[in-house]
């Protein structure tokens, strides 16, 4: 493979300063981009091999050099929270939210995440993966490099092991790097009396068998997954070598957020209707709150209240969760555009939420997340001179050029010598 030399680049590298080179930025340190304003970078077989100020010696034989012109090179972004994977779509119920009927209010009528489910349960494996693969490409194009993507429209062993297979066939062949969860505890299937201890004692085990430590997420609110079955949905999971984590008080303050501390949770994600005191437990905690500004754009509910959460010290990701219901959203940019806007971020904090804090939460930090000698070379170069353009514009230019493991896979118009 030969080599890439980017050279006057303003580089935005999210190298930590604390020498906690795995631990996620709070408080201030969110605001941390670890700038270069003028420097070069240098890869090789997929890896970045130099980053510094400065002047690049001469380029080596067979590098291709790019001169950044003084615009924005940094990381690419990391999507912690999405659900990519869905057939079927909800324009039908979309409309009946523009007429003024609630989420919650769908869900309890069959639709919602049933309606999907319904859709996936229906669709091959294979059509699946194609359909996840395109929003994958998608993705791609706004400069994400590396997506989770969860499972959760099956709700029963075979659609939800279905699904997971998907995810990984996916994974073997999208340039992106994919990190798969199993979201089981989803929602209720109201044809099935027995679907929360079918997924705790079947399907959950299945799962954990084929796919050793893959992380266990679960949805909790009412109309879904109560605390208690949450909790003993965890409780097994731990005990079969999952991490978890928690869809939690996005609409309703149920006690989730202190027993997923409890139990460890790598994340608490939502948290529209947390209260004071539970997002300040958090924010002492070594969890990561996951925010999700477009889900509360497109369903016109309160954000997540960030400043405060920031403020009191915690750690914050942030993500599209891309999904066929509440966030039909597959840009990265809107989403930060959207927390500077309505979660009252810095666009520091957006930036470092959307890239090493993002990264932390998968548990990625060692491939992605940073700008850094030694990682994969999974980054953006942007056609503007300053990142605060990510947080300023609402739906601004698409990235110049888009790199996964040192491979371009999106690009528009650019200098190449």
């Amino acid at each position: 493979m030969s080599g890439i030399l980017f050279q006057n680049a303003r580089i935005v590298t999210l190298q930590s300063s604390t020498g906690n080179s795995n631990l996620p930025r709070r408080g201030e340190d969110l605001r941390n981009l670890a700038t270069i304003p003028s420097g070069f970078v240098r890869i090789r077989d997929g890896r970045i091999t130099e980053v510094a100020a400065g002047s690049p010696t001469k380029s080596q034989s067979e590098e291709k050099v790019i001169d950044a012109r003084g615009r924005v090179l940094m990381p690419g972004f990391v999507d912690c929270h999405t659900h990519a994977c869905w057939a079927g779509d909800r324009l039908d119920e979309w409309e009946m939210k523009l007429a003024g009927r609630s989420y919650l209010d769908i869900l309890a009528a069959g639709g919602g995440i049933m309606s999907t489910v319904r859709s996936v349960r229906a669709t091959s494996t294979q059509d699946l993966c194609d359909e996840l693969m395109q929003r994958l490409h998608e993705m791609a194009a706004y400069g994400t490099t590396t997506a989770e993507v969860k499972s959760g429209y099956g709700l029963e062993s075979e659609t939800e092991l279905r699904m997971i297979e998907a995810i990984a066939q996916a994974a073997r062949h999208s340039p992106l790097r994919i990190d798969a969860t199993f979201l089981g505890a989803h929602a209720i299937d109201p044809e099935r009396k027995d679907c929360v201890r079918s997924m705790i004692d079947e399907t959950l085990p299945a799962v954990a068998k084929k796919y050793p430590g893959i992380t266990a997420d679960a949805y909790c609110e009412t109309g879904a997954w109560s605390v208690a079955d949450c909790v003993e949905y965890f409780q097994t999971a731990k005990k079969l070598g999952c991490g978890i984590r928690v869809h939690t008080d996005q609409f309703h303050s149920l006690g989730m957020i202190p027993a997923a501390l409890e139990l460890g949770a790598k994340s608490v994600d939502h948290l529209e209707a947390a209260t004071d005191a539970d997002l300040h437990l958090v924010a002492r905690s070594k969890t990561i709150a996951v925010g999700l500004p477009a889900t509360a754009f497109c369903l016109g509910t309160p954000c997540m209240q960030a400043r405060k959460f920031i403020d009191a010290g915690g750690a914050l990701a942030l993500a599209t969760n891309a999904n066929p219901g509440s966030a039909p959203v597959r840009s990265m940019p809107i989403v930060l555009a959207f927390a500077v806007r309505e979660m009252k971020m810095t666009p520091a904090e957006a930036i470092t939420s959307v890239t090493w804090n993002a990264a932390c939460v998968l548990g990625l930090t060692e491939q992605c997340g940073s700008i850094a000698v030694g990682k994969s070379a999974d980054m953006v170069l942007w056609p503007f001179k300053d990142e605060r353009a990510l947080g300023y514009e609402l739906s601004g230019s698409l990235p110049e050029l888009v790199l996964a493991r040192g491979e371009v896979i999106a690009s528009n118009a650019i200098g190449v010598r």
